[in-house]
């Protein structure tokens, strides 16, 4: 079922998922809300495909929408006119995201790797990480390179940290304007991590923490992208870094409270899109001031996984 509109440039799209059932809390109907630049809402799309939060929500160069369910082995092509399509031909790995490179090939990455969760967070935790069919792991933590119909072209054996959860692999990631590095993450975790694509090799962390820690919460990297400068922005739960080359933080800009998880670079060059995991708000933060210029209310209340500005051509 959809409600989409014709979409146009600026348009918001949000992944929220209905968490209706009560034996696990990331489990229920998948939606992708479209809102208008001015972040009011425009259309919905739901989902029939997924089990769990939806997330990685991304546009390819032809503006067909990508969104994940990793807990369900999903991936999917969301059109314009609202059909959705399952891609069943990158197997069943718990993918919750993608890059695309300019020679039309694209990187998948794996969110969850290993076989268990460290027992204090086991204890608090109300969802089951399910193994990969035939399996008896979650996932390996690896980025996997595929022609766009589902040839498999290479395996990355990135490094990851695992998160406060110890089973958290690429959950978030950016690649270089060059398209020869991966940057990356495991959200929760005190590393900003980097790897070759060219020479296939794991590069020393761009920025990284460890304790102990100064009073508050402890450094944590969560999204990450690209200004269409080549800038580096990374969000940090409680504001936004621009990174430069060298791993050194050049500017800082504060955000309201905490939970900050998911950002995307707007088209315009002036501005980012940030959203929090702990309240459902999304919000437009200018690069020059810190202001925030724009807000919206989702309702999504640790729910919202994926978000994105479509930045191609309407109708």
């Amino acid at each position: 079922m959809t409600t989409f509109q014709p979409w146009s440039r600026g348009d918001v799209f949000v992944a929220v998922t209905e968490l209706n059932d009560p034996k696990d809390d990331h489990a229920g109907r998948g939606r992708i809300v479209q809102y208008g630049a001015d972040l009011a809402k425009k259309g919905e799309v739901v989902l029939a495909e997924t089990t769990h939060l939806v997330g990685g929500l991304k546009f390819d160069r032809q503006g067909v929408l990508w969104a994940f369910d990793s807990q369900g082995f999903v991936v999917l092509n969301v059109h314009r006119d609202g059909r959705v399509v399952r891609r069943t031909e990158f197997g069943g790995r718990p993918y919750s995201h993608v890059n695309f490179m300019r020679d039309g090939s694209l990187l998948l990455a794996e969110h969850v790797v290993g076989a268990t969760v460290k027992p204090e967070i086991a204890a608090r935790m109300h969802t089951t990480i399910p193994f990969m069919p035939g399996t008896t792991r979650f996932g390996d933590g690896h980025v996997w390179k595929f022609r766009p119909d589902g040839t498999l072209l290479k395996e990355y054996a990135t490094a990851v940290h695992g998160g406060m959860g110890g089973f958290l692999g690429v959950t978030m990631s950016a690649l270089s304007p060059d398209e020869s590095t991966l940057v990356y993450c495991s959200e929760t975790g005190p590393r900003l991590m980097r790897y070759d694509l060219v020479d296939d090799t794991q590069l020393p962390d761009l920025q990284s923490f460890a304790p102990p820690f100064p009073p508050g919460p402890p450094p944590m990297f969560f999204g990450m992208d690209y200004a269409p400068d080549g800038t580096l922005y990374v969000l940090r739960g409680a504001s936004i870094h621009v990174v430069d080359g060298a791993g050194q933080t050049t500017r800082q800009v504060p955000l309201e409270g905490f939970g900050w998880a998911l950002m995307d670079v707007c088209g315009d060059g002036r501005s980012v899109l940030v959203s929090s995991f702990f309240t459902g708000e999304v919000a437009r933060i200018d690069f020059t001031s810190g202001a925030k210029l724009a807000s919206l209310q989702t309702g999504a209340v640790k729910s919202l996984a994926g978000l994105v500005e479509y930045q191609g051509e309407g109708g």
